[in-house]
């Protein structure tokens, strides 16, 4: 297909720009231990992200241990175990403080959008990825429409003055192809994430790119 030119780019957090895998499954694995339920591999935790920290409780409980009130106990201290670790081994990916100076040297707009807790994905940004300008950077909120509802897609677009098909949209989940189609937007999967190019392209990924600088070609 021919390569359409961009005026922004919206970044997914967790996979696509940063490697938070080790400090989520040692939170997590941590609140297991403590209730003496099994703990996961730290891979497995790729099929559990994505989605919400609350949906990664479910996904990590075991089946039969998923009621309201469990979830609910669970989850307040996942957030308070993250908050001691988030910081422990996360990093920019390889390659991706070159793109983000890659955009800028561009003029390219750019944004975060995750359903990590808005406070979390905040707090992650400042710290590792101070160096480079995002005009909005957005987390899942209560009460907020989490992705794939494109809700918080359109409403950065707005924001950049940009049109939904004017959007690049980087995500390493089905979650965040879903995003971008429904949005609109043109969806690109990172391959060096969470899950495999078979999702991202079953999911609506227009291009899949293997190392971060691959981008600056689709802008």
């Amino acid at each position: 297909m021919p390569i359409k030119r961009h005026q922004a780019v919206i970044f997914d957090l967790d996979g696509t720009l940063l490697d938070t895998l080790e400090d989520i499954a040692n939170s997590m694995n941590a609140v297991l231990r403590r209730h003496g339920r099994p703990e996961h591999d730290t891979p497995v935790y790729k099929y559990f992200v994505g989605d919400g920290m609350e949906t990664l409780v479910r996904k990590a409980l075991p089946a039969d241990q998923r009621g309201e009130e469990t979830v609910a106990t669970c989850l307040a201290e996942m957030r308070a175990e993250y908050g001691r670790r988030w910081a422990d081994t996360t990093r920019p990916y390889p390659g991706i403080p070159e793109l983000l100076t890659g955009l800028s040297l561009r003029g390219i707009k750019t944004a975060v959008l995750s359903n990590k807790p808005d406070d979390f994905t905040r707090l992650t940004v400042e710290r590792f990825l101070a160096s480079w300008r995002f005009e909005h950077v957005i987390g899942l909120t209560p009460g907020s429409p989490k992705k794939p509802d494109p809700e918080a897609a359109w409403q950065i677009a707005r924001a950049l003055g940009a049109a939904p098909e004017d959007c690049l949209y980087l995500g390493d989940t089905g979650t965040d192809m879903r995003t971008a189609s429904n949005a609109g937007m043109f969806a690109v999967g990172a391959l060096w994430g969470f899950r495999s190019a078979e999702e991202l392209l079953a999911d609506g990924a227009l291009e899949l790119i293997a190392q971060p600088w691959e981008l600056l070609r689709l802008i």
